[in-house]
């Protein structure tokens, strides 16, 4: 699937928050709190310059995924980069993923990032960490049983980097 990847606006969230909702409820990839309003989540994914929030919309318009992109840490942490992501359950196994992905590492690489860190991966979520090794990330350490999968019970979170 070819999906153009743009700047997220307010006008996005609509069409987001549904599938956001969907898989945050699922409690099987992400931390946040499984009954956060849609207002709550939407100060949590639409971020404000110098981060940044996309989507990917595929050739009938339709929003497909998104990203959100942001500093990992503040001060002296401020030069490595983080992001999350997001793919319609509806549309995945696409490749949205990869292209949202990919699409970040180039945003962090052109605003002069050093390397990109996600802090929370699901030892359990095997998709996205299979992309994520596809794609030059490592995993640097795993915190056991930080995660509590609905299914699994708790489950360890890779912390994985990347240089850029």
């Amino acid at each position: 699937m070819h999906a153009e990847i743009r700047e997220a606006g307010a006008g996005d969230w609509p069409a987001i928050w549904p599938f956001f909702q969907q898989i945050v409820a699922a409690g099987e990839t992400f931390t946040y709190p499984a009954d956060l309003t849609a207002e709550e989540a939407r100060g949590w994914w639409l971020l404000d310059p110098p981060n940044r929030t996309v989507v990917a919309v595929d050739a009938a318009g339709t929003v497909v995924g998104s990203a959100k992109m942001n500093r990992n840490q503040a001060g002296n942490g401020a030069h490595i980069a983080s992001a999350s992501y997001m793919v319609d359950p509806a549309h995945g196994g696409r490749g949205v993923g990869r292209a949202l992905v990919e699409y970040s590492l180039e945003w962090a690489r052109a605003a002069g990032f050093r390397g990109m860190q996600f802090n929370a991966v699901a030892e359990t979520n095997k998709h996205a960490v299979r992309l994520y090794e596809n794609l030059g990330f490592r995993i640097v350490g795993t915190v056991p049983g930080a995660f509590r999968h609905p299914v699994e019970g708790y489950t360890g979170l890779h912390v994985m980097f990347r240089e850029l």
